[in-house]
């Protein structure tokens, strides 16, 4: 499996390989997780609300979505994942959409995914380790977003379940 082990990630193929067998491991598709309709309507607010075009807003809900999902399918392993201001731009957007972001967690959860930020951010790396954990969870990390903030911070509390 193809993971990034320096901040120069970017040239990540689209393809993931299996070590065992040599074949083509195909990326989760964030799409996937939420109706089409969900998906547009998320990235009209995104446009609308961010100085973003239609393509940004993809990338970064398409990134958020697959945070998301990683949070959800990782919790209870105390990984003290988060992402950086960028992307929790879109995760912020998708949370105050309050029915289909409830609606998503039970699909997908089965209960609501609260979101509870620490007053003070932190800044231990944590950004680039959840991409990491991200992209080995089987999702196509869009790394020059994560990596602008690499040296910035989340604002999960350490030792919490934060997303």
């Amino acid at each position: 499996m193809t993971t990034p082990t320096t901040a120069s990630t970017a040239a990540i193929p689209d393809q993931r390989t299996d070590q065992a067998t040599g074949q083509p491991v195909v990326w989760r598709d964030p799409h996937s997780y939420v109706s089409s309709e969900v998906w547009d309507r998320q990235i009209q607010l995104l446009v609308r609300d961010h100085p973003w075009d239609r393509v940004m807003a993809e990338r970064c809900f398409g990134q958020a979505i697959a945070y998301l999902i990683t949070a959800m399918e990782k919790w209870g392993q105390q990984l003290e994942i988060g992402c950086g201001p960028l992307i929790d731009r879109a995760v912020h957007a998708f949370i105050l959409d309050t029915r289909n972001y409830a609606e998503f967690c039970q699909r997908h959860f089965g209960r609501f995914l609260h979101h509870v930020p620490e007053i003070e951010f932190k800044y231990d790396g944590s950004v680039e380790r959840t991409a990491v954990i991200v992209n080995n969870n089987g999702f196509q990390v869009d790394w020059p977003l994560w990596e602008a903030d690499y040296m910035k911070c989340t604002p999960c509390a350490p030792g919490t379940e934060c997303h």
